[in-house]
């Protein structure tokens, strides 16, 4: 037997599920057809949610996240739309900023940052005289820190930047070896923003 508040909640979950997502000072959002496009001090931002069964209503404070007659991984959706609008407002403020340092116990990986810092070049990687190259995603540069054997990859689309940590990490998988012994590599040592925001 089912009380009547069971059946209740029930209806309440399946007639839509909703949430508001606040635009922060600074921010101009523009959703059409449920392409985002954010504003902000640091450049825009464009996302595509067309894939989801989603409606997105801009306000002058805040945007509305609705899905109708929901199951349970639509429901899901409504929090990671808001997620991902959350990063591009993050993103178009503060930007995103991630520190790689380069891991070695004999041959020491040498890194050259070319074509206007939109290229990376891993040189020396165990030993090897194959140069690995990486091609960093649009809107992502890299740097050096200043420090030895670190770098730094820059960016504004949360998404892009750690993608592109991602593949310099990759280039640099040690294979037919035990990778438990062999840890060289270039891995990603620090997640931050490039604008530190005091609270």
């Amino acid at each position: 037997f089912r009380s009547k508040q069971w059946y209740q909640r029930r209806v309440a979950i399946t007639a839509g599920v909703s949430d508001k997502l606040s635009i922060p000072s600074g921010c101009k959002v523009k959703v059409s057809k449920r392409i985002v496009t954010v504003d902000g001090p640091r450049g825009h931002l464009v996302k595509s949610f067309k894939h989801l069964q989603c409606e997105l209503i801009p306000g002058k404070k805040d945007i509305l996240i609705r899905v109708w007659f929901p199951n349970r991984k639509a429901v899901a959706c409504v929090n990671t739309i808001k997620s991902h609008i959350e990063n591009m407002f993050t993103g178009v403020i503060q930007g995103y900023k991630y520190k790689m340092k380069s891991v070695y116990a004999h041959f020491p990986i040498n890194i050259n940052i070319i074509n206007d810092n939109t290229l990376v070049e891993v040189h020396n990687f165990l030993g090897e005289k194959f140069v690995r190259r990486v091609n960093l995603l649009p809107g992502v540069t890299c740097k050096s820190t200043g420090t030895k054997d670190e770098i730094m990859l820059e960016g504004n689309d949360i998404e892009n930047v750690s993608r592109s940590a991602a593949l310099i990490q990759q280039s640099t998988t040690v294979r037919n070896k035990d990778i438990r012994k062999f840890l060289d590599g270039v891995y990603v040592s620090e997640k931050t923003n490039i604008v530190q925001v005091e609270e």
